[in-house]
């Protein structure tokens, strides 16, 4: 590829400006958007270049599995928005935490997580790593005491998710990573829901960050995709390996549609962010409602955390209908403009039922034991209009409650 100006590694822009020109390396063409390099391997100029290649003596690619222009660029201008000195982009965002968490830990080693989880990452420490000898240790991420009682001398990770999916709990960040730090403890963040236009959890401590560019990153309910950022040393050691070896790489095409959602990530998580404000608000005054969630709202139980951690309340909503499961469903089957899907972090406003949905496999005691009642309804703001959500939302719950 050809040398080009703006493929600069500068670190001082303003996050608008690093998430268009980030990382840009431009082919011979000169194109002005990113290149879409559709290939699954590269050819050698001769057999000693190959060797250098795999023996990484020569910086070029071998293999899209291992490696792509496209996907360096989007790891690029992830990197240099996260504030990280390293990023690998997977296939998904559960291929991501699955590197984080296995690509470390061993037989023997115990971790210690929030409860509070999304479904499949609760999966992966609490079933998935027990079978390979893994402890696991599951608490309230809320509680620092519980995190400090919880240490082993095998503990070698914390794990959680801030906010937390879906009843938006949130952890300190700085606290619970000095934590870990001073007991020589990896601290990992899932920061999904905050993205990394609200919340940048290495700057706060944290040793590794994981996205699922799947949401708010791609923005358009496009691609799947993921991410791990930290240490150079933590990703080249641990996680390249684990990619290169196991295979969860991102397609180069999805890298690309990620690589253009980050172009317009600050516009979109900022109009968001005022519109789940003002449905916040609005939801409060609707029929059968009893509880809004939102850590952008003085009564959300951790307010000032959120404050002191995030500056927006965040996209998502959570709040609870009196009548249980019969008339969440009466609810959501009346909504118009806002349709029903377990994704999230798209451009549409998305709802969902996570008692049947993301967090159905839990036991009835273990959705109570984290606040998932059947009346609870997750709700991704997306970029129509305020008045417009929070008409449909009024529609649907009057018919809800006729």
């Amino acid at each position: 590829m050809a040398d080009d100006k703006t493929s600069s590694t500068k670190r001082d822009w303003q996050p608008e400006t690093a998430l268009v020109h980030g990382g840009i390396v431009r082919s011979q063409f000169g194109e002005t958007s990113e290149a879409l390099f559709l290939t699954q391997g590269y050819v050698y100029d001769n057999a000693e270049q190959a060797e250098a290649r795999f023996k990484q003596e020569d910086p070029g690619y071998q293999y899209s599995r291992f490696g792509n222009p496209t996907v360096t660029m989007f790891e690029d201008r992830l990197k240099m928005l996260e504030g990280a000195e390293e990023c690998r982009a997977t296939a998904t965002g559960m291929a991501a935490v699955t590197a984080a968490i296995l690509a470390y830990v061993k037989t023997g080693d115990h971790i210690v997580a929030a409860r509070a989880l999304f479904g499949s990452c609760r999966y992966i420490v609490e079933t998935l790593c027990p079978r390979f000898g893994i402890a696991c240790t599951l608490i309230d991420g809320t509680d620092l005491d519980a995190w400090r009682a919880a240490i082993r001398p095998n503990t070698k990770m914390f794990f959680f998710e801030t906010p937390s999916n879906p009843n938006l709990e949130l952890v300190d960040i700085k606290a619970v990573a000095k934590i870990a730090r001073d007991a020589g403890i990896l601290s990992i963040v899932d920061n999904v829901f905050a993205t990394p236009m609200l919340q940048r959890p290495l700057a706060l401590g944290a040793d590794i960050v994981v996205y699922s560019t799947t949401k708010h990153i791609d923005g358009q309910g496009r691609c799947l995709g993921g991410a791990v950022l930290g240490s150079t040393y933590f990703i080249t050691k641990y996680v390249q390996e684990w990619v290169r070896q196991t295979g969860p790489s991102i397609s180069p095409f999805n890298a690309w549609v990620m690589l253009k959602g980050l172009e317009t990530l600050p516009v979109r998580v900022r109009a968001q962010c005022a519109t789940a404000a003002q449905v916040a608000d609005a939801l409060t005054k609707l029929k059968g409602v009893t509880r809004v969630i939102y850590p952008g709202r003085a009564d959300h139980p951790q307010a000032a955390l959120a404050k002191a951690q995030m500056p927006g309340g965040g996209q998502m909503i959570a709040f609870e209908v009196e009548g249980g499961k019969a008339a969440a469903f009466r609810a959501l089957n009346a909504m118009r403009l806002i349709r029903i899907s377990n994704n999230l972090g798209d451009a549409k406003s998305l709802v969902t039922h996570p008692a049947t949905t993301t967090h159905f496999k839990l036991t009835p005691a273990q959705r109570s034991e984290l606040g998932i009642t059947d009346g609870m309804i997750r709700l991704s703001i997306g970029l129509e209009a305020s008045a417009d959500l929070a008409d449909d939302l009024n529609t649907a719950l009057d018919a809800a409650y006729r």
